[in-house]
């Protein structure tokens, strides 16, 4: 039987777990064990009688986002308020409904989700999913700060069904399938470069719920100039001295006019240059300079001009410390 584990932080390989071969009585325990130690903690709640459980899963990672597919018998899944709180590396999940349907709830809402739909729920709040009918599903666990939606943009789409009508939802299910799906994709050489356009597209998702009009917005987003934004944002995120003013300079609009526009699309100025900040970092200290340089200097690289704030930074967006996550890519060497 392939052996339960995490998948290694950033790679594409994919753990297995499969209680076919495992006594009916330790079932319950291996996949508990399982989903906390590599994806979520949940309480689990197995709809039948203990010979009857049954689950494949695989987890696995591409850049920051984890991953995970799972087929088992019927059963409800509960985040209590207690395990929210406890929840120190805040996040969203994104499920898939491949077949059968799954109950939703957060925030005091429900819905149904029925296959080829979407759904968007958060990590620091309780949450339950109830699959009555059996598990056949694919599920996404996002950094909160990577994606970097406001809080109220969030509330108002946890617990909502984006269903096969909606064009951009349903080119999102093609797309994150093929992703939970596919090894080759999540562990290529271009795996890192996949996290942006995946992020992006989940917000497009979010931002379609409402016709391209973000709560409390009157007008439809300038994609356009918004593009602009967002593409100097990049091109400059290792200046330390990039701010609002500077930004709203270079295109000729005024600071306030800056932040509607990206507040149109669902974008939160210093929350999104944090968080490309960090996943640069976070690519630097994997690659082959996170041995030689320093982290400090490469936190410094990428506008970090604090250690111990992007220490903390890099910690709260990933659940890991730089140093931890250093080692994890350049041990050091054993000395006899």
């Amino acid at each position: 039987m392939p052996v339960p584990g995490r998948a290694g932080p950033g790679t594409g390989r994919t753990a297995v777990l499969d209680t076919s071969a495992v006594a009916p009585p330790e079932r319950e325990d291996l996949i508990r064990h399982a989903l906390w130690e590599s994806f979520s903690r949940i309480d689990i709640q197995h709809h039948g009688p203990e010979e009857r459980i049954g689950a494949r899963m695989g987890l696995g990672a591409v850049g920051p986002l984890k991953v995970c597919s799972a087929r088992g018998t019927p059963v409800t899944l509960r985040r209590t308020e207690r395990l929210a709180r406890g929840d120190h590396a805040p996040a969203v999940f994104l499920g898939l409904q491949v077949t059968g349907t799954n109950v939703v709830g957060q925030y005091g809402r429900q819905c149904r989700v029925g296959p080829g739909s979407l759904v968007v729920f958060e990590s620091t709040a309780p949450y339950s999913l109830s699959f009555e009918q059996g598990v056949d599903y694919l599920s996404l666990r996002i950094p909160r700060e990577t994606l970097a939606l406001p809080e109220r943009v969030l509330r108002a789409v946890t617990a909502t069904a984006f269903g096969p009508a909606n064009p951009t939802a349903r080119l999102a299910f093609t797309y994150f399938s093929q992703l939970a799906a596919s090894e080759e994709l999540r562990g290529g050489s271009g795996a890192e470069a996949l996290v942006h356009p995946s992020v992006e597209l989940l917000r497009a998702v979010v931002v379609s719920q409402f016709g391209g009009v973000l709560p409390g917005r009157a007008k439809v987003p300038e994609a356009p100039l918004s593009l602009r934004i967002t593409q100097y944002i990049r091109d400059h995120l290792a200046d330390p001295g990039l701010c609002a003013p500077r930004i709203a300079a270079a295109h000729g609009i005024s600071v306030r006019h800056l932040y509607t526009v990206l507040a149109r699309s669902g974008i939160s100025l210093g929350d999104w240059i944090r968080a490309h900040r960090l996943a640069e970092c976070r690519r630097e200290l994997a690659g082959p300079q996170g041995r030689v340089r320093t982290i400090a200097s490469i936190g410094r690289t990428w506008g970090f001009v604090d250690a111990t704030h992007f220490s903390k930074a890099f910690k709260h967006a990933y659940g890991i410390s730089p140093r931890a996550w250093r080692e994890q890519h350049h041990p050091a060497p054993q000395h006899r």
